[in-house]
């Protein structure tokens, strides 16, 4: 069914034509009818199921050339993380000024008075991490008493980082008969209490889980000597295709980054230590190709929607079973191919097993030495360069706030949700427990940086995009 026939606005349609984007996905058809009709929506589906349209394209319709007061938005979206809250904001900001609208990011470690600014000329669409929500509602300088609809995004991640004491509260000043829709991965006993308190008779669309698109990927778990696991690690870095590792630590990151860059392999990393404009940069260039491998801590890689990631290496190993799903989560989008390799030592082999178990994921073990076919015709590793890539340095590894000098919400409080959602969480130990982006998702590339700090919906629409894929995601 086409998305006109869905219900979607014949403006928006249009638009999502110019990117090559006709035919919807799943959750998209399932979703979109009840959507647009105002109805509650409980969605279950994981990363690159096209769910950002499914709500963005529902939200636009139903408020289309409607204007917000100052400071009053009309729709209210909550993301975890302020990755992931761009990229939300990418989509959303690039079509709804077709339909007479605009967008804001409002998310910590980006401009807290650029958001005030925004805010206060009015913006009808806020896409916000609750930490810094929360700091401007205490500064009256958002509103939330006029927004009809509310989406929570990645609700299970939101629970794991501690978020929901917030997300109740910012829902409680919401309309109370306005329209919420709440797509999370998982039903746990935590996001289960908020669709019971606040969705009210809503309608449930699934597409595959997690768990179940992770199974279909190939898993393999690589036995290897203690002294050995450096070389093997800058072999895989050295590979042709876009390849994320994962540690634990911030440390344990820039650690792996500095030996990569050393054995010759371009690499960026991502973790809550970094500014937000070096991560904004080091994403970018992972989905350009300047780079093909990236090394990222679990916080920081929440909000990484990349296509055509076909290798994830588990350097460290997960925290638990969910960690391993969502850093598996990241290659095999849209039903792609994909494989995630577990890089263990006998003595760790056990732990792991626990986790994949739990998992419900049967990996294929190997012992492997640097250099041999097995781990060749597993990884696609060969032999870096060995000529050191020396890299600019600087004053980037340290996240600032941006607040301004008076009217600023307490310290601790706006220091423990920069944190939160910054990756700041992470320590020396382990951390604390998705133009371009409308072609993301929708199936096409990514391409050129963007700028966040500031409001998305300018009069105009969008250029023509080609290459795009013609399934929408």
């Amino acid at each position: 069914m086409s998305f006109l026939k869905l219900g979607v606005n014949a403006a928006l349609v249009r638009t999502l034509t110019q990117y090559e984007i006709t035919a919807p996905f799943p959750i998209q058809s399932a979703s979109l009818p009840d959507a647009i009709s105002g109805r509650d929506i409980l969605g279950r589906g994981q990363t690159g199921s096209g769910k950002t349209l499914a709500f963005g394209l529902a939200l636009l319709t139903r408020l289309a050339d409607r204007k917000a007061v100052p400071n009053k938005p009309l729709a209210l979206i909550l993301s975890p993380t302020r990755e992931l809250a761009m990229q939300i904001t990418d989509v959303i900001g690039d079509l709804a000024p077709v339909v007479g609208l605009n967008a804001q990011v409002v998310a910590g470690g980006l401009s807290y008075h650029k958001q005030q600014q925004a805010l206060r000329r009015g913006v009808a669409i806020v896409v916000a991490t609750p930490g810094r929500l929360m700091d401007l509602m205490e500064q009256k300088d958002v509103i939330l008493s006029d927004v009809e609809i509310t989406v929570l995004d990645e609700a299970d991640q939101m629970a794991d980082m501690g978020f929901l004491p917030s997300v109740r509260e910012i829902l409680n000043k919401t309309k109370a008969d306005g329209q919420r829709m709440l797509f999370s991965a998982t039903l746990d006993r935590d996001v289960d209490s908020l669709v019971r308190k606040y969705l009210k008779n809503p309608a449930t669309h699934s597409v595959q889980n997690e768990t179940a698109s992770v199974v279909k990927m190939s898993h393999h778990v690589l036995v290897h000597e203690a002294n050995h696991k450096d070389e093997i690690t800058s072999q895989i870095a050295a590979r042709d295709g876009r390849t994320i590792f994962f540690v634990r630590t911030k440390r344990g990151a820039d650690k792996l980054t500095e030996k990569l860059l050393r054995a010759g392999v371009k690499v960026g990393a991502l973790h809550g230590g970094k500014t937000q404009a070096v991560r904004t940069r080091t994403l970018e260039h992972f989905k350009n190709g300047k780079t093909l491998a990236l090394v990222a801590t679990d916080v920081a890689a929440r909000g990484i929607h990349v296509d055509d990631v076909s290798l994830v290496v588990h350097v460290d190993a997960p925290a638990d079973h969910k960690d391993y799903l969502h850093r598996a989560g990241r290659t095999a989008r849209a039903g792609e191919k994909g494989t995630v390799v577990s890089l263990v030592t006998m003595s760790q082999r056990g732990e792991l097993k626990r986790i994949t178990e739990k998992a419900g994921i049967r990996p294929t073990t190997t012992s492997v030495l640097p250099g041999d076919s097995e781990l060749i015709k597993i990884t696609g590793s060969r032999k870096p360069s060995g000529v050191p890539i020396v890299t600019a340095v600087t004053k980037s590894d340290s996240a600032a706030t941006n607040f301004p000098k008076r009217n600023r919400p307490s310290k601790s409080r706006r220091t423990s949700n920069a944190r939160k959602e910054s990756g700041h969480g992470e320590n020396s130990r382990s951390e604390s427990p998705r133009s371009s982006a409308i072609r993301s998702e929708g199936g096409g590339s990514n391409s050129g940086p963007r700028k966040y700090g500031s409001e998305r919906g300018a009069a105009g629409k969008p250029k023509s995009r080609t290459g795009a894929r013609r399934r929408a995601r």
